[in-house]
């Protein structure tokens, strides 16, 4: 294939109109997961580097369950556990929203699925600090929030970055929790990692190759700052 016609091939999938909703589906839901991670990701991981208190281990477990467990598995669980006939018909029937086969169903995934990867990097980081930084500024009258945004934070931010960057790049190549909890459901909830699946199943294995050289993008962009910010010197 000369590059004139590789140019139109990729021009042609790239440009179809049915691609527009995964795109925007996929951008909306990676945003709307970071945000998540930034916020409970840090907090989470900053609990579980205090020890002793009653819990932990079973949040830590519960944080660990999509690294241990195929992500199929974990999907078909959290389908019975928020389907009609589990948490998710409770909350139907008195909040008016569920989560299955839902854009909700799909951002819940994504939040699960990368979750791990914030969490254990700031969990690591903060139990790696010195634990005279935050005494010294107890000793100064400083509350637990003052010491953790202007103490720890800035001494974790490298972690975060990275924890950030991983969760996001496993997020954004979910499948098999996204499946189970979103359905796949045309123009509804299927991402750009679901296009590809159905590329797959129907043949149409030029359009999977460049949705997965997109999505393989995006994986060598994390990669890259990755590695330079472990360059770079603390």
């Amino acid at each position: 294939m000369t590059g004139a016609a590789l140019g139109e091939s990729l021009a042609g999938v790239l440009g179809d109109p049915a691609l527009a909703f995964p795109l925007a589906l996929s951008l909306r839901i990676a945003l709307a997961t970071l945000a998540v991670h930034a916020t409970l990701g840090i907090a989470l991981g900053w609990a579980l580097a205090r020890r002793g208190w009653w819990g932990r281990g079973l949040v830590d477990l519960l944080v660990l369950l999509p690294m241990v467990f195929p992500p199929i598995v974990l999907g078909f669980a959290l389908l019975i556990v928020l389907g009609r006939r589990g948490l998710g018909g409770w909350l139907e029937a008195h909040l008016g929203f569920g989560f299955v086969f839902t854009e909700t169903g799909v951002w819940l995934a994504s939040v699960i699925v990368g979750l791990p990867l914030i969490v254990k990097p700031v969990e690591a980081a903060i139990a790696a600090l010195p634990r005279n930084l935050a005494e010294a500024a107890r000793t100064l009258g400083h509350g637990e929030a003052v010491i953790f945004a202007r103490v720890i934070l800035p001494n974790i931010a490298g972690a975060v970055g990275a924890g950030l960057l991983m969760a996001s790049a496993r997020s954004l190549g979910e499948v098999g929790v996204t499946l189970m909890l979103g359905g796949n459901i045309l123009d509804r909830t299927n991402t750009i990692s679901l296009e590809i699946y159905n590329a797959v199943t129907v043949g149409e294995f030029h359009r999977a190759l460049v949705l997965s050289g997109l999505l393989g993008l995006v994986s060598v962009a994390v990669f890259v700052v990755l590695r330079r910010r472990a360059a770079s010197p603390l």
